[in-house]
């Protein structure tokens, strides 16, 4: 936890709460599109996970995305099995509100997820974006196998160059192999396009990413 002036920091694991071993209960299919939040997927998707701050209009700027298969909100990162929203908004999972794309990569490239994924927020604030401050708002990409990995520590180095350009200071985005991805609550999912007015904190630099960034 912290307090008021002080700087989040990642909770020590025993402090963590023990959490569930059932998942939350999601929907069967996205509010907006209709597809399904949960595996199987069809063949030939891929998927990436990405936390960039408040995870509702993290999800509608990809489900908007012509390629995205899937969407779905979810905590990762951390310690507890299952969290809850209040949980992780506690700041004692250690987790990060983080979103799943499932995309099909002949119909979008990860070099453009990587692309929005940088242009629609300020990696280089820590545990925060904007006003948003806490564990659960820093910037994440959790990538799918050796390549996805390569790919965005490619992008990142390509924006990190652009920005710097611009006079911004270092990217704190983690960038891993996946963790556990654990379901949001069923309030959470597609929430935007079930509160159309609802509060979205997504909000970019203004520095335009490079394309073509992955690597082979």
């Amino acid at each position: 936890m912290w307090f008021s002036g002080q700087t989040p920091r990642m909770p020590a694991p025993e402090d963590a709460p023990p959490g569930r071993e059932t998942p939350m209960a999601v929907p069967d299919a996205h509010f907006v599109n209709g597809a399904p939040l949960q595996p199987p997927f069809p063949d030939g998707m891929s998927q990436v996970v990405v936390g960039m701050g408040c995870f509702w209009g993290a999800e509608r700027q990809f489900w908007q995305t012509p390629g995205v298969f899937t969407t779905a909100v979810g905590y990762a990162g951390g310690v507890t099995p299952n969290p809850t929203y209040g949980e992780v908004c506690g700041g004692l999972t250690g987790h990060t509100e983080v979103v799943l794309v499932v995309f099909d990569p002949t119909a979008v490239t990860l070099d453009t997820l990587l692309r929005l994924f940088w242009e629609g927020h300020d990696p280089t604030q820590g545990m925060r974006q904007g006003n948003d401050v806490g564990t659960q708002y820093r910037s994440v990409v959790y990538c799918q196998g050796a390549d996805q990995l390569a790919a965005a520590l490619a992008s990142r180095e390509a924006y990190q160059h652009a920005l710097e350009g611009e006079g911004h200071s270092a990217i704190t985005t983690e960038i891993e192999d996946a963790p556990a991805f654990y379901y949001a609550e069923d309030d959470h999912q597609q929430y935007l396009a079930k509160n159309p007015n609802g509060y979205c904190g997504i909000g970019g630099t203004g520095v335009s990413c490079p394309t073509g960034l992955a690597v082979s």
